[in-house]
């Protein structure tokens, strides 16, 4: 069901609910005695005693039109010996049957076709009417009955009920016309944002992720909902162009070592080719460990939780590489911190950055030299080499995605920047000094070790 006809739905049912209550704390303003609405309970059973009266309308046997109570009339009398009724046809007659009492106060007004008359007789001291005349259709045409000293029953508000709207109907249904047909206007109008809004959201694909939803078009009751969808599209925009940003860090970090195995697969009568091919194949696994290691960082937060060994993790990567570094006649020194040190992240994740540093110290460190991986006890890791070292003015660049100083520098220029986005995730940094007597150390600080 659209909105728009369940707000008329609800409109309909809030109007005809507001006339009944309303006409219940008039009924309850009256019966407390307030003058304005005055009524007595008794006053409700004038809709059932008039039934009954019209139901009594009978033709006799010599043709005349009297009264003739019914069954239930007589009962509905036996029940209020007061109760008094009266019946005049259409030349202002009383039919036989009338209450004497009530025709003779009534024959006066009878005259000027009353259509609607309270009134008291003599003698009864009550401020609030206790009879009733006004003209009914019976079988046998229109006629006044009057009605007094009615009795009170609890069917007797469904009577009332029912007189009362049978008077007021033309106004209950012109003010639910009224209302439902300016409530169906006015949300065919209220819908339009919404519609060009939708317009707006069926123009977005892949490609226009950055685009947004006009929330200004949109009522006030709907912005917190079109902010939540703009919402919504940014981290989808930011989740495609991660995987965007993988898929170029993917292929360009790759493209540099996959040519230059390619190019010794062409030269392998070479005395190194085996071992040149083994350092090749460990410089593409530590790439691959990265990227997969920055996608998974991303998509799954919790893994960023685990308690890691920060000198176990080093210490396995550093075993990796030493042959590597031997074969290339260099070194390795490890110096691990006089106890444990432990930080809240990913054992894969942090064990790829600290292999693409050594990986790049080792190819920077010169030939018989020694480069040296240390851990902090404020968990923190430090890679030294003794090669060529990085000048301060660039310390800040290497870490830009594709950075590279010339054409001549190795690799893609992504090895740095995947690190440090993976060291941020960690709520860590990374950041390069000069080792003391030349060279580069690269540095990395994780937050304090988690206690317990």
């Amino acid at each position: 069901m659209s909105l728009a006809r369940r707000i008329v739905i609800y409109l309909v049912a809030a109007q005809l609910l507001a006339f009944l209550l309303g006409w219940v704390m008039t009924l309850g303003l009256g019966m407390a005695g307030v003058e304005l609405f005055a009524t007595t309970w008794d006053e409700l059973a004038k809709a059932r005693a008039e039934k009954q009266v019209v139901a009594s309308v009978a033709r006799a046997a010599d043709g005349a039109i009297v009264l003739a109570p019914t069954p239930e009339l007589q009962a509905e009398q036996r029940r209020a010996p007061d109760m008094k009724i009266a019946a005049f046809d259409m030349q202002k007659r009383p039919l036989a049957g009338s209450s004497a009492e009530l025709v003779a106060v009534l024959r006066h007004l009878i005259g000027i076709s009353p259509t609607h008359v309270h009134f008291v007789l003599p003698g009864d001291e009550s401020s609030t009417p206790l009879g009733l005349m006004e003209p009914k259709w019976t079988p046998y045409g229109r006629i006044h009955i009057a009605v007094y000293g009615q009795k009170f029953r609890w069917d007797d508000l469904i009577d009332a009920w029912q007189r009362e709207f049978r008077w007021l109907n033309i106004y209950v249904v012109m003010a639910v016309s009224l209302s439902t047909a300016t409530a169906w206007f006015a949300m065919r109008r209220g819908m339009r944002p919404l519609h060009a809004v939708a317009r707006e959201a069926e123009l977005i694909d892949m490609d226009s992720l950055h685009q947004r939803l006009t929330s200004s078009l949109v009522p006030t009751e709907i912005t917190p909902l079109v902010r939540a969808m703009n919402e919504a599209l940014e981290r989808l925009d930011l989740g495609t162009a991660r995987q965007r940003r993988f898929t170029a860090n993917a292929a360009h970090e790759l493209r540099t070592p996959v040519a230059v195995l390619t190019a010794r697969l062409d030269a392998p009568e070479e005395a190194s080719f085996k071992s040149d091919l083994k350092r090749d194949a460990h410089r593409i696994k530590y790439i691959v460990e990265q990227l997969l290691a920055t996608l998974r960082a991303g998509e799954q937060p919790a893994l960023l939780a685990e308690r890691v060994d920060l000198g176990a993790v080093t210490r396995a990567v550093v075993d990796d590489a030493a042959l590597l570094a031997i074969r290339d006649d260099k070194q390795i020194e490890f110096i691990g911190a006089p106890a444990p040190v432990e930080v809240r992240g990913n054992g894969a994740a942090i064990a790829a950055v600290v292999g693409n540093l050594i990986d790049n110290a080792l190819r920077a460190e010169p030939e018989n030299g020694e480069i040296v991986v240390r851990i902090g006890e404020d968990a923190t890791v430090s890679v030294a080499d003794h090669g060529p070292g990085i000048p301060e003015s660039e310390r800040l660049m290497i870490f830009e995605p594709f950075w590279r100083k010339n054409e001549a520098t190795p690799g893609a220029g992504l090895g740095l920047a995947i690190a440090k986005d993976l060291v941020e995730k960690h709520r860590g940094r990374i950041w390069v000094e000069e080792t003391p007597g030349g060279g580069a150390t690269f540095k990395l600080s994780f937050p304090h070790p988690a206690a317990g």
